[in-house]
């Protein structure tokens, strides 16, 4: 029978933070990394929401350009992904701070029910991309007649 010891586990446990936090992006300049492996998980941050007929997705997508953006969807699955452009820097001028990072960003969305792929509505606003997402019509819910007898 093995015995446990607190202090091995407290090692190993600051051993795999250490790791994690090396893995996180951190260790590299703010200008060559605009989403961390960990943050890249989370872009573009969404919100979505269903009613019976659609699903409505709303992502953050600052300082991206639309062209920028591909938008994929599969049964019940939407990935947005896209790319933002480096900063142009200004000749003579000086860089004091740069944290507008850039870099290729994709987020996989399950939804709640399939999506109809013919029928996506997408437009980019103020940073904002909005999709419309028709549902198929067997999955959209269905009033039954009962007869009374």
């Amino acid at each position: 029978m093995a015995s446990w010891d607190v202090f091995r586990e407290l090692d190993n446990l600051r051993r795999e933070m250490d790791d994690a936090f090396r893995n996180s992006g951190h260790a590299r300049p703010l200008q060559t990394a605009f989403l961390s492996p960990v943050t890249m998980r989370r872009f573009p941050l969404v919100n979505f929401s269903e009613d019976d007929d659609h699903v409505y997705v709303e992502a953050l997508v600052p300082g991206v350009d639309a062209k920028d953006i591909d938008l994929t969807v599969l049964r019940n699955t939407i990935t947005i992904s896209g790319e933002r452009k480096p900063f142009s820097e200004q000749k003579g001028h000086v860089v004091h701070r740069s944290e507008l990072g850039c870099g290729k960003f994709s987020r996989t969305l399950e939804l709640p029910v399939d999506i109809d792929a013919n029928r996506v509505e997408a437009e980019c606003k103020d940073g904002i991309m909005r999709l419309t997402l028709a549902k198929p019509e067997h999955v959209k819910p269905r009033k039954i007649q009962i007869k009374l007898s």
